[in-house]
């Protein structure tokens, strides 16, 4: 009587069918439960392997394969230090043409200077002004993004790092000792920018 009742309240679930090969199940053995619960949870493809894109306003926008490369171009040193280049040219033009306007080149008393004369001056400090600038600011900017890829980190020390070695490389035409005050200088400078641009 006793085993009756055991058999009747006992419940032994069917053992699933054994799976062939070369069929993967995700979640359950049966085949149709499986295809059901991916469907649900979602698909198992991701536009690119581990990775979360946080969603904070807005829909997620996947970034193209040419916003990436272009993205890539525009993070790279060469294009960093042609920038520089170009922006030091420019502003050390204007501070050229202001300079030489402001304090012009004293002629001799003697002779009078045309303006012709006053014009090529000012072409003269102007362009002399915007190279020097250029290639300051080129120099800056490829030994810094030269030594944050080496490093690896962002942080002040890339600045003081480029700014010592620019300024050592400028001072160096004058000499050592003016290679060695430029490099201190503008080691200074640089970190004194630095710090004031991450405060401010």
């Amino acid at each position: 009587m006793r085993n009756n009742r055991k058999e009747m309240f006992s419940f032994n679930p069917p053992k699933p069918p054994p799976t062939p090969e070369g069929d993967k199940r995700v979640f359950m053995n049966d085949p149709d439960m499986d295809k059901i619960a991916v469907h649900l949870v979602g698909t198992q493809q991701r536009f690119r392997e581990n990775i979360i894109i946080p969603r904070v306003m807005g829909p997620v926008r996947i970034k193209t394969n040419d916003e990436k490369l272009m993205e890539s171009v525009m993070e790279s040193c060469i294009f960093k230090s042609f920038m520089s280049c170009v922006m030091g040219y420019g502003l050390g033009a204007a501070i050229g043409l202001f300079s030489s306007s402001v304090n012009p080149n004293v002629a001799s008393v003697e002779k009078q200077q045309t303006a012709r004369e006053i014009f090529k001056e000012m072409k003269m400090t102007t362009l002399g002004y915007a190279k020097n600038f250029a290639v300051v600011g080129c120099v800056f900017s490829a030994v810094e993004c030269t030594i944050e890829t080496y490093r690896g980190k962002s942080d002040w020390r890339n600045g003081t790092y480029a700014g010592g070695v620019t300024g050592g490389l400028i001072g160096l035409r004058a000499g050592l000792k003016a290679g060695l005050v430029g490099a201190a200088g503008f080691a200074a400078f640089s970190t004194a920018i630095d710090y004031y641009m991450h405060k401010s």
